[in-house]
């Protein structure tokens, strides 16, 4: 059995959407040019990515999820970990900072927000994701 370093454990994130937005929590400590992101965390072991993300969203922002699909994985380009994308929605409670250790703020974006809050731009199954569900939330 090996040893798992850091930059192997797998994080998970979840894509949370309420009534036209998004769910973005800020970091206190980011990663590179990280500050900004969904809610997100290692997965521990014996757990799936959606357990993963539907913990982690309580944990940091008190908000209750549930897991709805996979929109994807990779590597990401700037903190080398791979992650999982799961489409989440809410399922009681509200999005305060539920762990100060980690989280300094939490936002609630629109579509044409989320380039303030994420610069460097969205994985593009998560963009698609966003794209059609936030859409249709201001369509109709």
């Amino acid at each position: 059995m090996s040893v798992t370093s850091e930059a192997e454990v797998a994080v998970a994130a979840a894509v949370v959407v309420r009534d036209g937005r998004v769910l973005l929590v800020r970091r206190r400590v980011a990663e590179g040019a990280l500050s900004w992101q969904f809610p997100a965390g290692k997965i521990e072991l014996a757990e799936t990515p959606e357990e993963a993300a539907a913990r982690e969203t309580q944990e940091e922002t008190g908000l209750l999820v549930t897991p709805q699909s996979v929109l994807g994985q990779r590597v990401h380009p700037m903190t080398r970990r791979e992650i999982h994308y799961i489409a989440c929605r809410p399922a009681g409670g509200e999005a305060v900072i539920a762990s100060a250790d980690e989280v300094v703020d939490v936002a609630w974006a629109v579509l044409g927000e989320i380039p303030q809050y994420v610069p460097y731009g969205l994985f593009e199954p998560v963009q698609e994701y966003l794209d059609a569900v936030l859409l249709t939330a201001v369509d109709g």
